[in-house]
């Protein structure tokens, strides 16, 4: 009768199976070390991703450390050469913030640990219905392979005390002629050079829906002809003639600081609320978009085929998707970016915390920056940079 009873007990509080799967991977994540390579050029980026940390250990018993990139094709990297190396398991990359051109190329080499995002219990939070955004990767479809974890939009930062911005890409060229030497971009090897490049590339593009496919020859031959014209033209009232050009993002926002320059670049609507916040720009400075629109995408997370604390990896890709992390990382006073969850999906409480987000006379409201253009095939992007380089670097 016990052995009856005592089953049936078991029967009865047993956990549906999907939750039990994920109490397994909670266990086995107990003790566990996330090296989580992302990008470590922002300061507020780094504090959220250490309060994230903190957390999951607290919680789950996980640790965090942060692996600061300068750029992610150094994880990538790294990850390639120890497949080379025969190293399938123990991989000193954990975590990767990745996106595009690096998600394409560790997709196409397996070198991509998954599908999982489906098994995150945070994952409900989330539009993962065919073409969301949180399922495409510059055209490439994720396939439950890299997890969203913050929207991001590309802007431009001016003093709005200062200057009237340009309306568009194609105006730059005649904004840049009457203010000589006042605007530049970061180095195109830069993602953020590289940006601004695509963006200037999708608005002058005789066809746009060109840059959906994978570049061809007789299809960049037609679409990047305009860019260069453009660019050539642009080119002379650069900063500095154009023998120089910022490092990435953060020397630019410098020389806007500095009024060396009178617009900057990034890619997060934030940027410019969060830069007044630290003292590193002016109380005037604002964002702009292009009138047609700018580019935006999802930022995501994805653990590589040979990671060494995979379930830590995924604990740590869950936490990001918890609303209460969502919400503190859209704070304007803690980091600022955009929410990847759908409101549809959130309780009550969950929605009276974004709307109790604190306002910046410096954060736009979502209406305000216009459209979002689609990212080109990843392709596009690594064609651009090459040919930039071979133009222009002598």
């Amino acid at each position: 009768m016990r052995l009856t009873l005592t089953t049936a007990l078991v029967a009865a509080f047993a956990l549906p199976a999907a939750a039990q799967d994920w109490q397994e991977t909670l266990d086995a994540a107990r003790g566990q070390t996330v090296y989580w390579n992302a990008w470590g050029g922002d300061g507020r980026t780094n504090a959220f991703i250490d309060w994230v940390g903190e957390r999951t250990e607290d919680r789950y018993g996980v640790t965090i450390e942060h692996v600061k990139l300068s750029d992610t094709a150094e994880a990538v990297t790294r990850v390639v050469s120890e497949k080379a190396a025969g190293r399938d398991e123990g991989g000193s990359v954990d975590l990767i913030w990745i996106n595009g051109p690096n998600f394409l190329a560790m997709k196409e080499q397996g070198l991509l640990h998954g599908p999982f995002v489906s098994d995150l219990p945070n994952s409900r939070h989330v539009d993962l219905s065919e073409g969301a955004p949180a399922t495409v990767d510059f055209t490439e479809a994720v396939e439950g392979m890299e997890s969203p974890w913050r929207l991001a939009k590309f802007v431009f930062i001016h003093d709005s005390a200062r200057v009237e911005p340009p309306a568009d890409m194609a105006a730059m060229v005649d904004w840049a002629e009457a203010n000589p030497g006042r605007m530049t971009h970061p180095d195109p090897s830069n993602f953020m050079g590289a940006t601004f490049l695509k963006q200037a590339l999708i608005e002058l593009a005789p066809d746009a829906s060109a840059l959906q496919e994978p570049v061809t020859d007789a299809a960049w031959e037609t679409t990047s002809e305009p860019l260069w014209d453009w660019y050539d033209a642009l080119r002379p009232n650069l900063w500095r003639g154009a023998e120089a050009f910022p490092e990435n993002e953060s020397v630019q926002h410098q020389l806007l600081n500095d009024g060396e320059v009178d617009i900057s670049m990034a890619f997060d609507p934030a940027a410019a609320a969060s830069l007044i916040a630290q003292g590193l720009l002016p109380e005037t400075a604002r964002v702009f978009v292009p009138e047609g629109g700018s580019l935006g995408n999802v930022s995501f997370v994805a653990i590589p085929y040979n990671a060494n604390a995979k379930a830590g990896a995924m604990v740590v890709a869950n936490e990001l998707l918890d609303p209460e992390v969502q919400a503190h990382m859209q704070n304007i006073e803690v980091l600022g970016s955009y929410s990847v969850l759908d409101p549809g999906t959130l309780d009550a409480e969950a929605r009276a915390a974004f709307d109790a987000l604190p306002d910046a006379p410096a954060l736009p409201a979502l209406e305000d920056l216009g459209d979002t253009l689609l990212e080109p095939h990843a392709s596009w992007m690594t064609r651009l940079t090459q040919a930039w380089t071979e133009r222009y670097i002598r």
